[in-house]
């Protein structure tokens, strides 16, 4: 069947987007206001695009004409953001901070989390987070009135200890990190655990089967 996206409506189109592109990682932001209010919040239009520079991009919506949430407000203010990985053991927490809290309540609290300073720019990183990634805005994509494209550059990476099998050479023990990723619907979810190996093919090994 075609869906032709100029004739069908948004709401048509998310749903199909987000039934597909699946699973998608998620970006549990972090951001701090100009006053030092702290805001956590997590994105499912996210990825890492470039290890040179080190890049990933956030896409962000807002509530209403105008508005990009908490986490593009502050982003577009401080330039300063950082991302935490959710894994299993975090996946409820990361569902209460995406409740719609009011500016004023801080989701790091309601969850129960607690934060662990950045090395490199002001927004905390989430401590239960096995992995979190300082970050500075690159530049900001506004698509529409409250679709932003959040563009940064990784200045520093944190991964929890227990999760790295050789540090010196950045070998990370990816399935102990038990990530877990955005699927389709309002509420379902995927974990990393479930592994099959493809090597990939040099041109000089393919011999194509006749």
């Amino acid at each position: 069947m075609l869906f032709d996206f100029e004739t069908i409506s948004l709401q048509e189109r998310y749903k199909l987007l987000i039934s597909t592109v699946v699973p998608r990682p998620i970006a549990w932001v972090v951001t701090q206001n100009l006053q030092g209010r702290l805001n956590a919040a997590p994105f499912s239009f996210f990825n890492a695009f470039s290890q040179d520079p080190p890049t990933v991009v956030i896409g962000i919506g807002g509530r209403g004409p105008g508005d990009a949430k908490d986490t593009g407000n502050n982003i577009r203010a401080t330039g300063e953001f950082v991302v935490n990985l959710v894994g299993h053991d975090n996946l409820r927490q990361m569902n209460i901070t995406a409740i719609e809290f009011p500016p004023e309540v801080d989701e790091l609290a309601e969850a129960g989390l607690t934060t662990l300073p950045s090395v490199k720019v002001k927004p905390p990183r989430i401590a239960e987070s096995p992995v979190a990634l300082e970050c500075r805005r690159t530049m900001l994509i506004d698509l529409n009135v409250d679709r932003t494209l959040v563009v940064g550059e990784v200045l520093a990476m944190h991964v929890r200890d227990d999760c790295l099998l050789d540090g010196e050479r950045a070998y990370v023990d990816t399935p102990r990190l038990d990530l877990v990723g955005r699927m389709h619907g309002s509420g379902w979810y995927t974990r990393t655990s479930e592994l099959e190996e493809v090597p990939r093919i040099a041109l000089k090994d393919w011999q194509r089967k006749s």
